[in-house]
């Protein structure tokens, strides 16, 4: 029996106008249920199985604070950020080119335009707006692909400047891959951490998500970020009938290549910007992703090491850390319970914002334990093992997190209204994520190539 759980404001997947929708549960299904009045009814799934719907929650007190614009036709309409919003700026996003050289049959951002490149005058101004309007976040370089700007070491310079602590590259890593100097040049200009698109341990889904076997590109480039001393994190688009069964083995990948690998970080696939028709749309939920990490790892992790995030919106993602052993085991950090006493959205960016920079951050190695004279370790205390403990974790920590981005379909203005992913505007304003990628069926955007 369908049970209505509430009521949603959404848009219409083909005109983008705003309808008011029902999230509907039916068993462990949820579904978003809305109706156009021009277009017709159309119904997603946005959340399948364990756990339940209604256990994933973190509630916030809603955020203030900040430059605000003003409203002329409402939320998702005037981005940038409204009244309405109720988070803070926890990662801003900075397109520094909109060329590509990949064409990806899927593509949130329908990368490989030939617009002309911010120059360095535009990105200081954004780098420095985006940072006095926050008061501080971390900063990802994204695009199009980044590292086909060949003065990217020179940006990270200009981001640093403007007093970013973390700047991290989202790329598809085949210029790191091909140039071996290119890591290095980026680690001394200040870069932290790549964010590299990993869809998995086989071809067969590179081919079919971007077009073109990649696999040893893909290790070529982690060995030179590596080798530079960069934190690596591993980004999946996960997809239905392509890479959903091989969660684990790209999590396996990922600790075999500690310390340098920090974490993975899975997106499901969202139905904006460039994807096959074939495609549409097929949403992985996450509870999908959450189950299918703890099956296919044989219980070697388990849905109670998942949280809610205390930043964006609990429906938005999932996240848990954990530790490898010197023995091989993988534990799980912290206790696994949530907290859910609302807390200031703002106190759960920050503390975002750190643990986010020193997690995915190249690693912390701890100096070689003293010896004595027959060059053997001293017998140890309870203090030493604790001090192991420690080096370890700082060396051997690893997030599983996974982040599912609205698209017209799965589109929820409350969730929109708690993100703390905005994409900069040269003219000052931040612009959630899932709004500023927001595409209608036949490709017509709210805000890319229109702002």
């Amino acid at each position: 029996m369908n049970k209505v759980l509430g009521p949603v404001e959404s848009v219409c997947p083909e005109c983008l106008n705003r309808v008011i929708g029902e999230l509907v549960q039916a068993g462990d299904v949820v579904s978003l249920v809305k109706r156009c009045p021009e277009h017709g009814e159309y119904s997603t799934v946005v959340w399948r199985g364990e756990p339940a719907f209604s256990s994933w929650v973190r509630p916030k007190i809603p955020f203030g604070g900040g430059v605000r614009e003003s409203v002329g036709n409402g939320c998702p309409y005037d981005c940038g950020l409204c009244a309405r919003h109720a988070q803070r700026t926890c990662t801003a996003l900075v397109e520094i080119t909109s060329r590509c050289n990949l064409h990806c049959p899927v593509c949130f951002a329908d990368s490989g335009g030939a617009n002309e490149d911010p120059d360095h005058d535009v990105l200081r101004r954004m780098f420095e707006q985006t940072m006095a309007r926050t008061g501080g976040c971390n900063l990802q370089l994204s695009g199009g692909e980044p590292t086909v700007r060949d003065d990217l070491p020179d940006i990270v310079r200009l981001a640093k400047r403007a007093g970013f602590g973390f700047v991290q590259l989202n790329t598809n890593g085949l210029r790191l891959a091909e140039d071996p100097a290119l890591a290095g040049k980026l680690a001394e200009a200040g870069l932290s951490s790549i964010f590299l698109q990993f869809d998995g341990v086989r071809d067969e889904v590179f081919r079919t998500l971007r077009g073109r076997d990649l696999l040893e590109t893909k290790k070529r480039a982690m060995d030179h970020a590596a080798g530079a001393g960069l934190g690596i994190v591993l980004v999946p688009t996960v997809a239905r009938g392509v890479n959903v069964d091989q969660l684990w083995e790209i999590v396996r990948f990922g600790l075999e290549r500690q310390p340098h690998v920090r974490g993975v970080h899975f997106q499901p696939m969202s139905y904006f910007g460039r994807f096959p028709a074939d495609f549409s749309p097929k949403h992985v939920t996450l509870p999908e992703v959450m189950t299918g990490l703890c099956e296919q790892s044989g219980g070697e992790i388990r849905a109670g090491d998942f949280l809610p995030p205390g930043c964006e919106h609990a429906l938005c993602s999932f996240s848990g850390k954990f530790m490898t052993r010197e023995d091989g085991v993988l534990m799980r950090m912290g206790s696994g319970t949530c907290d859910c006493t609302p807390r200031p959205a703002e106190a759960g960016a920050l503390k975002s914002i750190g643990v986010t920079a020193r997690q995915w951050s190249a690693p912390v190695v701890p100096e070689a334990q003293p010896s004595d004279s027959s060059g053997t370790s001293p017998d140890t205390s309870p203090g030493d093992d604790l001090d192991r403990f420690l080096a370890r974790a700082r060396t051997h920590s690893f997030t599983i997190s996974g982040m599912a981005f609205q698209d017209a379909w799965t589109l929820n203005l409350d969730r929109l209204q708690g993100c703390c992913i905005h994409v900069a505007q040269p003219d000052g304003r931040l612009i959630p994520f899932c709004a500023f990628n927001l595409t209608s069926r036949d490709g017509r955007s709210l805000y890319r190539g229109r702002v």
